[in-house]
C-alpha cells in the first residue's frame, strides 16, 4: 500500500503521507478565501503610505458656487445666513491663516455606565482663528485622543464667526474693543462683554482671555455668572457672546440710502396725479 501511494504521486512528508512539506502551506488551511499568507501583507502595504491629497468634491450648493469661484469670500456667505457644512469651504478662504492657529483648551476624560462596565472617551475643546476677525469653537469626543481633537478641528471651521470690532470713546486708530455690551448664555453660564478704553486689556477669566485674544480684541471687562467651573459651558458662552458682536449695527454698518425722483423719471406715474390733485384741493380752499 505504501508503495501504491508513492506511484500515484501523494507527497511523503516527515510527518506522514499525505502531509507532504510542510513549508508549501504558507497561508495555511488551503483555500478558505484568504489565498497565500503573503497577500494581506501586500494589501496592507499598498494602503498603508501617506494618503495624497485628493481633489476637494463638493457635496452641497454652496462649495459648488465656492468653487467655480462665484463666492468670493466668506463676508458674501455671511450677509445671506447660508450654513456652512463643508470644512473645505473654509480652508479654501482661510487654509493658510488657520494651519498654526489651532488651541487645544482642554481633554477631558468622560464616562459612560454601559451593561458591560464603563464607557471612557475623551472630549476635547478647541479654538481655531486667523489673523483677520474670525474665531470657531469646536467640541468633539471620541474614544481616542488624536480623534478628538482632530473632529474639534472641523467642528470649529464650520463654526467660524466673524467679530465685530468698535471703539471705546474717539475713533482713533485701530478697533480695539467690541462696539456694544453683549450678553453669550450656555447653560448656567452667563458672560457679559463690555467696551473699555485703551491699555485698559482684558479683564476675565483665563478661559474668556484666551478666546478674546484670540478674537483680536485688546481692551474689554467680562462679567460671568453661574457654574465658571464647567470649562465647556464657560468656552460656549464666551463665543456666544463674541458671535453677538454683528447683532448690533452701528452706523458704519449701515446701508447708503440712494434717492430717487420717480416724478422725474416717469411723467405717468402716480405720484403726478396726487400731487395735482392736491394742489387742486388746497387752490379751491
Amino acid at each position: 500500500m505504501a508503495d501504491d501511494a508513492g506511484a500515484v504521486g501523494v507527497p511523503r512528508g516527515p510527518r506522514g503521507p499525505g502531509m507532504g512539506n510542510r513549508s508549501g502551506f504558507h497561508g495555511g488551511f488551503g483555500s478558505r478565501g484568504r489565498g497565500h499568507g503573503q497577500g494581506r501583507v501586500q494589501g496592507r502595504g499598498a494602503h498603508g503610505g501617506k494618503a495624497e491629497d485628493k481633489e476637494w468634491m463638493f457635496v452641497t450648493k454652496l462649495g459648488r458656487l465656492v468653487k467655480d469661484m462665484k463666492s468670493k469670500s466668506l463676508e458674501e456667505i455671511y450677509v445671506f445666513s447660508l450654513p456652512i457644512k463643508e470644512s473645505e469651504i473654509i480652508d479654501f478662504f482661510l487654509g493658510a491663516s488657520l494651519k498654526d492657529e489651532v488651541v487645544v483648551l482642554k481633554i477631558m476624560p468622560v464616562q459612560k455606565q454601559t451593561r458591560a462596565g464603563q464607557r471612557t472617551r475623551f472630549k476635547a475643546f478647541v479654538a481655531i482663528r486667523d489673523y483677520n476677525g474670525h474665531v470657531g469653537l469646536g467640541i468633539k469626543c471620541s474614544k481616542e485622543v488624536a480623534t478628538a481633537i482632530r473632529g474639534a478641528i472641523i467642528l470649529a471651521k464650520l463654526s467660524i464667526v466673524p467679530v465685530h470690532r468698535g471703539y471705546w470713546g474717539n475713533k482713533i486708530s485701530k478697533p480695539h474693543t467690541v462696539p456694544c455690551k453683549v450678553t453669550g448664555r450656555c447653560g448656567s453660564v452667563l458672560v457679559h462683554l463690555i467696551p473699555a478704553p485703551r491699555v485698559t486689556g482684558i479683564v476675565s477669566a483665563p478661559v474668556p482671555k484666551k478666546l478674546l485674544m484670540m478674537a483680536d480684541i485688546d481692551d474689554c471687562y467680562t462679567s460671568a455668572r453661574g457654574c465658571t467651573a464647567t470649562l465647556g459651558n464657560f468656552a460656549k458662552a464666551t463665543s456666544d457672546a463674541i458671535s453677538k458682536t454683528y447683532s448690533c449695527l452701528t452706523p458704519d454698518l449701515w446701508k447708503e440710502t440712494v434717492f430717487t425722483n420717480l416724478c422725474a423719471e416717469d411723467p405717468s406715474s402716480s405720484c403726478v396725479y396726487n400731487i395735482g390733485f392736491l394742489y387742486k384741493k388746497n387752490k379751491v380752499n
